[in-house]
Formats: C-alpha cells, structure tokens, sequence
C-alpha cells in the first residue's frame, strides 16, 4: 500500500489553485482562444494543470515549448565561439506570429538563476543579445499588451536551493512551493475573489497616481537622490489590464506594483540598489549609478560589475529607464525576508527602475503611438528590460508637480495617503 505524503498532497493541491489561477486570473483565457506556453522542463505537472485548466476555459489549442537547462549548458561546452552570435530567429518569429493571431502568451518560470555562472560571460552576453534581437517583434507584441499574458512560477531544484542553501533539496523545494503559494495569492478560499480585491486595490492607487499627473517622482535615502521625470502622457498601471484584444489579464502572479513610464531624457541624480540583482547567473550586488541627462554616466557594483557594464552597453536604450514602479516595504514578498533571484518576485519586494524598453501600455492614446511618437514624448526604446530594485523601509518617495510643488507618497517605505 502507498501511503499519500502531506506534503505531496499539499503541493498537488497548491499547484492545481496555482494553474487555476493562472488561467482565469492571469490569462483570463477565452472560448477559441490559443494558449502558446513556455516553461523549463522541470515545471511539466504544473504545464499539465493549466493545460487542463485551459481547456476547461475554452482554450481551442495549448501548445508548449519547454527549455533544457542542460541542453542549454551544452552549447557553452561544445558550440564554437563564432556561433554564439545565431538565435533561432524562425522560432520567435513563429512566437509572434502566434500572438498577432489572437494566442494567450503563458511563461513559467522557475530555471536555475545561476545556470550560467561559470561560463564565459563574454559568449553569454552575445548569446543573449542575439537573442535578444531575435524576439524584439514578439517582445513589442507583449510590452503593448496585443494579446493577455501571464508569468506565473514553478518550483524547481536548482532555484530551491539556490534561495534556501544548505536545506535538504526535497525540503527546500517544498518550502519555495509554499514561498510560491504565499506569494500568489492562492492559500485563501477563493484565490479569484481574492484577487479581485487585491487588483482593486492596486487600481485605487493608480487611479490616484493618474489624478495627480506628476511630472516627476524624487527618491531619497541612503546613496539615493534620484529625480525621475515622467514622460508626457505617461499612465499609472497596476494589477489587471485590459489587453489590445479586450481581454482583462494580470501580466504578472505575483505583483504588488504600481508603475509607469520614465522620461530617457529626464533622470537626474544618483542611486544605490536595495537589493541584488539576479541576471544571467551573475548576482550584481550594491549597484550604485548616477544619472545626467536621463542617461548613466556613471555605474559601478560591488559584485558583477563587469556583467553591470555588459548590460548598459547593449544598446543605446539600455542605460536609460524604461520603468519606474512603487511598491511598500510592507509588501508580502519583502516581509518574507527571501531573496528569490527572480525577478518576478523580488521587484515585488520592493520599487524599482527598469533599465530598457518602456511599456507602451503606460502611454495614453493622445499623442500617438508610433515608434517616433513614443520617442518624442519620453518613451525609451531597447532589447532589454531589467528590472532592479530601489526602494526599502529608508526610501522616501515625492511627487513632484509641474509648478513645483510637492507631495509625499511614501515614507520609510510606506504609502502616506491610503486610498
């Protein structure tokens, strides 16, 4: 006789709320609708669940494509050096010509953080620009919300062991699932309901944000002293969105953000990152840049600083904001005390700035939106869009209006105004 274990019974049961979730919440799929999936191989119960949950919803196709870390790692070892520059281009734009037909993009993520630590970071960054260019047409389609999207998180062994070192591996994959669940939302009765709740919170205080039309936000605290101005027309979001195809979706599970569109051209001042940041296996530590001209000038990290230099110099866009996101000290994923190297959770701990591409979504309609329209009113363009975390219970945050004036939003972390 088998014995069912708790704790497989928990994770069952978490990971069905979780797929559940994903689709009605996050993707909100409709009858007829193509669901295109990607996620590490590690995560195939959780695909299975919202496959099934998909198509209960209607979905009329779900196909999904899975990555193999060590297939991954295998290029590193055997591929010569002159390749690394090739990407499958016809695969992404395969991607995007999904998604122009109508298909719900659904990412898991979950693979190693630091799958590539060892390897040669030269080979590594032009591998990931290749990359990069390579899903720029598909990339565009999401960041304007053409079709629903949803990332959501599977556990695996590798990143449970990276977030919880020394633990057992059974055991620390079982906590991250629980660190997952938290994090989402779905450990109450009705995950739907409660999410309706926590998304009309998040749209209550970017309605807020909208009446107010700041023209910049300035940052203060420890190494910070940061005036981010915000790009003409810009949009607060958070929470659910309403995509280009009239499907209401929330992008990300979990979130706690509220954010908008920077000006490229208008971030003066100088900043310290509260947070390290996880990027292609490379944990950058204490990054602390200064901003002239809406541009970094300066940049410099106590860990991964030659990786730091990579980044910035992608492209033109690449050392410019793209993003800037509000979120209190006291958000669920920060009093969890872990830092998970994914960036889906941990800008969730904290605000951020996103260096790269800007969302389109947050631009109002007045004023275009063309590639040039965006340009001319602040929006910045680039392959990349990494997001690294600014705020903490130290950080002040001010809004700053066209006349002058000011308005406190938040101090030592917290909002100041409840809505």
């Amino acid at each position: 006789m088998v014995i069912p274990c708790p704790v497989e019974n928990k994770i069952e049961a978490g990971t069905d709320r979780l797929a559940e979730a994903a689709v009605r919440v996050g993707l909100n799929v409709r009858h007829g609708q193509q669901v295109i999936i990607t996620a590490p191989l590690e995560a195939v119960p959780l695909v299975r669940k919202i496959t099934k949950h998909a198509y209960k919803a209607g979905a009329s196709l779900v196909t999904t494509f899975y990555a193999d870390d060590e297939a991954t790692l295998a290029r590193f070892s055997n591929a010569a050096e002159d390749t690394f520059d090739t990407a499958a281009t016809w695969f992404a734009d395969g991607m995007a010509a999904g998604f122009r037909e109508g298909a719900a993009r659904l990412a898991i993520t979950g693979g190693n953080p630091a799958l590539l630590s060892g390897q040669n970071p030269d080979l590594v960054s032009r591998a990931s620009r290749a990359a990069s260019v390579a899903n720029r047409p598909a990339l565009e389609l999401i960041t304007s919300f053409a079709v629903n999207w949803n990332i959501v998180a599977a556990a695996t062994p590798a990143w449970a062991s990276l977030v919880f070192p020394g633990v057992p591996e059974p055991i620390a994959v079982s906590r991250l699932w629980d660190a997952i669940f938290s994090a989402s939302r779905i450990n109450g009765e009705d995950p739907v309901a409660d999410w309706a709740v926590h998304n009309d919170q998040l749209h209550r205080r970017a309605d807020y944000l909208n009446k107010r039309r700041f023209a910049a936000l300035h940052f203060a605290g420890p190494g910070t002293d940061l005036t981010v101005g915000l790009a003409e027309g810009h949009l607060w979001a958070g929470g659910s969105s309403k995509a280009k195809n009239g499907i209401l979706c929330n992008p990300n599970i979990p979130t706690e953000e509220v954010f908008t569109t920077p000006h490229r051209l208008q971030v003066e001042g100088y900043v310290r990152s509260t947070k390290p940041l996880s990027y292609q296996g490379t944990l950058i530590e204490d990054i602390e840049v200064r901003f002239a001209d809406g541009r970094i000038v300066e940049a410099h990290s106590t860990k991964g600083e030659s990786v730091l230099m990579r980044v910035l110099d992608t492209d033109e866009g690449s050392r410019r904001l793209g993003e800037v996101a509000l979120v209190p000290h006291s958000s669920p994923i920060s009093q969890s005390g872990l830092l998970f190297q994914n960036t889906l959770f941990d800008e969730n701990a904290a605000s951020h700035i996103a260096l790269g591409q800007a969302y389109s979504e947050c631009m109002t309609e007045e004023g275009g939106k063309t590639t040039e329209a965006l340009a001319a009113r602040g929006a910045n363009s680039s392959l990349i869009h990494i997001d690294w975390m600014i705020g903490s219970g130290e950080i002040s945050v001010t809004g700053l209006d066209a006349a002058g004036g000011t308005v406190p939003l938040m101090r030592a972390g917290e909002w100041v105004t409840a809505v």
